[in-house]
């Protein structure tokens, strides 16, 4: 099947480049280009939940609270330097010249400068704020913060210092992080990347493939992503997510498709039986490969935020484009260029089969399987060590800590917190629904019962249609989950009780994160261990690349707890140590497996092609990862710098899935797949190669054991000896382990 693309590919070379390369061009400039329009900055909630229900209610009722959009806060170091006359007259003249300039972008201002209540500034007057709406909705709130931001930032008064938070203010310092971080990708990542792969592999020519299909793969998902914003609700998350996956998967994928094409060429065969040799060995294994990401990524749909939902169709959509790029584009390319692949090399070329296996790369499975006892005892008691601090992992939601410690609305909401504790941005409340006058009063003195509370209830939006809204403030924002499971156990005969504001939305996420978190893993693994099982032609390998992929997530979240929920770190990397968002960690437990089962594929599919002509177990352990070890390893490190870039990221949550999917690839392409997976293979022998008769007809019919072309005789460029014969002599050798 993949050997007759490959046959088309050589065929139609002309052809194919041109009409995917204009289609990527012309995808990227109808709709790419208007992307960063279309992006929402909602989905992170469970729209099914009480609270989503109880906003509904109180917009329809009251309209959108809108009194903790943007806070103006005035702060001075002496008493009285926040509410002196003077201050007040030039907060008040400032406020009404914004308020004429913007009647359109701007709601109700509240400002205890002009006549505000007095529990707008502290007892001694060194602290005083304002609380300025947004008009609109939805996406129309932050789009008018952004037309008054500047005004709103030059408003200065004498003698005090004048700072702007709020909960639209901080969701806008989120967005431009997140904007920053996707060029910061493409500006230092790119270049970074194609030094290293200038590096591996020695040309120039060889180098730009994998960078071609990277670039092509993010202008051809930013396409993707405009689209399906047209139809569904994409965070503005997701492009940060799909920028970090597509660049990295299709570097990868890229690097795979030119190695082994560079490798058929060196062992002698026409460019021809190259290029179809290669889509039948890389292209294979690179389709599979991308499946198996995408199933991972798919298991995200389980979940109701639009925010998972949205970043599971991107990544989807850039996986399964890096991967058709990558088949579909490259192998046309390859024969365009024949051995012009090396054109432009700085080194000389590609070493020949025999050469990789008695190197570095053939030793250390040599090493692994002889050993293989010990090494595995010693991984696996590793990896369990480095799993334990996941026990102590904590969850929140979306907020200013995920901003810089020093970054300015993040300072400014915490100076707003510290100073008005009771009239924070994100309340919990209470929506009442009830005819009767007197459930009102005994609900609110059972709720100021809750322990927890900064203060008492405050009654935030009077009687109006049989509906009344109360207000208070957890004095723990870490811990939401004691004040509002006690609020949704209250009741009152004839009255329906709300639970409802940013508290009870992260609590009802988080639970709804982990009713459904199960469901996804058993997918998962599932779908996973039935594509391995069509793909190697195997029960037994599928079922050890499940119980390896587990080790390696745990070891990674065990890490990444240690890293960002106790801290250890943080002043280095800049950031502040808590709860980590629920939605990120379920989006980083499907990235890691998924990117664990693609170096799997990568790496086994090889031992299973030397397997099915003719070497023995170990014989096809050790050839499989040596002829990967050097290109495994290489793309793990293209991924680390794409990841990199994301790294040194400002917000929390992309330093998150970042520092992940570092510390996964080191542990996946050194420990687990150089190390482990020899030894766990070689202590299973043949048992490896098990399956069911009608596994291994399935396997076959999808391409698995396709008829290779072979050479008959070795091209002048090369000293390699042809694939058959090497493969016999391998076989021939007297056994060294």
């Amino acid at each position: 099947m993949f050997s007759t693309w490959g046959d088309y590919a050589y065929r139609f070379r002309r052809v194919i480049p041109l009409v995917i390369i204009a289609a990527i061009v012309a995808l990227f400039a109808i709709f790419g280009t208007q992307l960063g329009d279309k992006m929402s900055q909602e989905g992170w909630d469970d729209p099914h939940s009480q609270s989503t229900k109880a906003a509904a209610i109180e917009q329809e009722i009251f309209g959108r609270d809108d009194k903790g959009d943007v806070i103006v806060l005035v702060r001075g170091d002496e008493p009285h330097s926040a509410t002196s006359p003077e201050v007040k007259s030039s907060m008040t003249v400032q406020l009404n010249a914004l308020k004429q300039k913007y009647p359109d972008n701007l709601g109700p201002i509240t400002s205890y400068f002009d006549n505000g209540p007095k529990q707008m500034a502290t007892e001694d007057g060194r602290a005083a704020f304002a609380s300025v709406a947004m008009a609109g909705t939805g996406e129309d709130v932050l789009k008018n913060f952004r037309i008054v931001e500047k005004d709103l930032r030059n408003i200065k008064v004498a003698g005090a210092t004048v700072e702007i938070a709020g909960a639209t203010a901080v969701s806008d310092a989120l967005d431009e992080g997140m904007s920053r971080d996707i060029k910061r990708a493409e500006v230092y990542a790119l270049p970074a990347v194609g030094l290293l792969l200038l590096l591996v592999f020695g040309g120039v020519i060889a180098a730009c493939m994998p960078l071609l299909v990277g670039l092509l793969s993010i202008m051809g998902s930013a396409g993707v992503l405009a689209i399906l914003a047209s139809f569904t609700q994409i965070n503005v998350f997701a492009q940060s997510v799909v920028t970090l996956l597509g660049l990295g998967l299709a570097i990868d994928y890229g690097l795979f498709m030119v190695s082994r094409f560079r490798e058929e060429l060196a062992e002698g065969n026409t460019i021809r039986d190259a290029v179809k040799n290669t889509t039948a060995t890389a292209g294979k294994t690179v389709v599979f490969s991308a499946l198996m990401v995408a199933v991972a990524l798919s298991g995200l749909l389980i979940f109701p935020q639009a925010f998972l939902k949205s970043v599971a169709f991107g990544a989807i959509s850039a996986v399964g484009l890096a991967a058709l790029l990558s088949v579909a584009v490259l192998p046309s390319i390859f024969a365009l260029l024949g051995e012009n692949i090396d054109k432009w090399s700085l080194k000389k070329q590609t070493r020949k089969r025999s050469e990789v296996v008695g190197g570095i790369w053939g030793r250390i499975p040599t090493f692994a399987m002889r050993h293989s006892t010990i090494v595995t005892i010693i991984i696996v008691t590793g990896m369990l060590l480095m799993a334990i601090p996941l026990g102590g992992i904590k969850l929140g939601g979306l907020n200013e800590t995920y901003l810089p410690p020093n970054q300015d609305t993040r300072v400014a909401q915490q100076h707003f917190d510290e100073h008005f504790p009771t009239m924070r941005t994100d309340p919990v409340k209470l929506v009442v629904k009830s005819d009767d006058p007197r459930a009102v009063s005994q609900i609110y003195q059972q709720a100021n019962k809750a322990e927890g509370l900064s203060g008492p209830f405050q009654i935030s939006q009077a009687t109006k249609d049989g509906v009344t809204v109360l207000s208070g403030s957890v004095a723990d924002r870490n811990n939401y989950s004691r004040v509002v499971n006690y609020l949704h156990d209250l009741s009152y005969d004839g009255a329906d009780i709300y639970v409802a504001g940013t508290p009870a939305l992260e609590v009802e996420s988080i639970n709804a994160l982990f009713a459904k978190l199960p469901w996804m893993l058993l997918y998962i693994v599932a779908v996973s261990f039935l594509l391995m099982s069509l793909i190697f032609g195997s029960l037994i390998i599928p079922a050890k690349a499940v119980i390896m992929n587990i080790l390696g997530t745990g070891a990674t979240l065990g890490l990444l707890t240690l890293l960002f929920v106790d801290g250890v770190g943080s002043t280095l990397f800049n950031f502040t140590e808590g709860p980590l968002m629920s939605p990120v960690l379920v989006l980083i437990v499907a990235i890691i497996f998924g990117l664990s089962t693609d170096y799997e594929v990568f790496l086994v599919s090889r031992m299973v092609e030397a397997r099915a002509r003719g070497l023995s177990t170990d014989r096809a352990i050790r050839f499989g990862t040596a002829t990967t070890g050097s290109i495994i390893t290489a793309a793990a490190l293209i991924m680390i710098v794409v990841c990199g870039a994301f790294g040194f990221s400002t917000i929390v949550m992309m330093k998150y899935i970042a520092f992940g999917m570092v510390i996964a690839l080191i542990l996946d392409a050194t420990i687990l797949r150089m190390l482990l997976v020899p030894a766990v293979m070689h202590m299973l022998h043949e048992d490896n190669w098990w399956a069911p008769a009608w596994i291994k007809k399935l396997s076959e019919k999808i391409g698995h054991n396709e008829q290779l072309a072979t050479p008959t005789t070795v091209s002048p460029h090369s000293r390699n000896l042809p694939f058959s014969e090497l493969m016999k002599r391998m076989q021939e050798d007297k056994d060294e382990l």
